[in-house]
């Protein structure tokens, strides 16, 4: 069951974001606060995906960005993050937007995502994301028209 996120699920959506960390280094660096760093500045929406009542996945969407997009380790390859995928994509387009987002180009599983849903691939970079890091990114746009299934 994909849902929108309430503020009680933070700790949920913590151990969630603390067990990809560990899994797939995802976030790059682990935030200082990580409750607020899933609780972006310019926030839209957020969601969360559950399974037996435990948050396995979470998405929001800060203006025209996807962002803060994760899936539970054991949970991956079972289409949750399509799924949450396409409701930030939904929302978008109910909004009039034609949502973002930034990748980086070593999550090759997430890139791939990207594309089977057809999302288009803009810009590759090299961004300073802080404390000596420079890393490469892929900047994707979603297909015009309606969100795919």
């Amino acid at each position: 069951m994909i849902r929108k996120r309430h503020d009680t699920d933070l700790d949920a959506c913590v151990a969630l974001l603390a067990a990809v960390h560990t899994h797939s280094g995802y976030p790059h660096r682990w935030p200082d606060d990580p409750a607020r760093w899933l609780t972006p500045d310019g926030l839209t929406d957020a969601w969360v995906a559950e399974v037996d009542g435990a948050v396995v996945g979470h998405a929001a969407l800060c203006g025209d960005e996807v962002s803060r997009l994760c899936v539970a380790p054991a949970a991956r390859g079972t289409g949750l993050g399509g799924r949450l995928l396409h409701v930030a994509e939904t929302r978008a387009a109910v909004r009039g937007v034609r949502p973002v987002l930034t990748v980086k180009a070593t999550d090759t599983a997430a890139i791939g995502l990207y594309e089977r849903r057809g999302w288009i691939r803009r810009a590759t970079e090299r961004e300073d994301w802080g404390h000596g890091a420079t890393v490469t990114v892929h900047r994707y746009q979603a297909p015009a028209g309606r969100p795919a299934p």
